[in-house]
């Protein structure tokens, strides 16, 4: 069985990787295809209690390096339950963060550097690097309002509280953007930029570009 294709979604809270995953899902179904969906933290029973803890307001007392564990221990979960095993199976997998998120928030927002991350990566992670990462970087203005906008109506609506990082300060948001701009100028092969605010659309047309350059490599291979 050849082995499927790792696909994630980058970028601060509030740049649109959510509705863009769905986007992109809807438009590989019409193709025939069915990709397996994830997000972390979460997408596992034991990753989503986990995200409850790391997103929730009332954990404030988080120290940088406990949230960096849980982190990695969410991930290393969902690469043994969902990721890896579809990955064997053939499927296509779209993952809402990885990686990446961790260097960018606690290596880059929380200065906790790379190296330690990237360590634990090969550690807990056996190393595991998505095929393709979606990079979306609008304004950092336009990102954390529309992330603080969403929160409060997901706490209007049901009541969940997912607003921890939503605090802090635009000067942690500010290391968190120049981690990710680090992080795709020393991989330029697997992290595309998507950057500036742009529609819905023009968005979406940029990831089908690249994904069909992606898809089209696989049915070669």
């Amino acid at each position: 069985m050849p082995r499927g294709l790792f696909i994630t979604l980058e970028g601060l809270d509030g740049a649109g990787k959510t509705t863009q995953l769905k986007r992109l899902a809807a438009w590989m179904h019409k193709r025939g295809i069915d990709p397996v969906i994830t997000r972390q933290p979460g997408g596992t029973e034991t990753g989503d209690r986990i995200r409850a803890l790391l997103l929730d307001s009332r954990s404030s007392a988080l120290a940088p390096l406990t949230e960096m564990a849980l982190m990695f221990a969410d991930r290393a979960q969902a690469i043994a339950e969902v990721i890896e095993p579809a990955l064997s199976s053939g499927k296509i997998v779209l993952c809402d963060r990885f990686t990446d998120s961790t260097e960018a928030y606690q290596g880059g927002g929380r200065e906790l550097g790379s190296e330690v991350v990237l360590d634990l990566h090969k550690i807990l992670c056996g190393n595991l690097q998505p095929d393709l990462t979606l990079l979306l970087l609008p304004s950092l203005e336009r990102s954390l309002d529309r992330a603080r906008r969403r929160n409060d109506r997901t706490a209007e609506k049901d009541g969940k509280d997912e607003g921890r990082f939503e605090q802090e300060q635009e000067a942690f948001y500010r290391r968190v953007w120049e981690k990710y701009c680090e992080i795709a100028n020393r991989e330029p092969d697997r992290v595309v930029v998507i950057e500036g605010d742009l529609s819905i659309e023009e968005v979406h047309e940029q990831i089908i570009e690249a994904v069909a350059m992606r898809l089209s490599a696989l049915h070669t291979r």
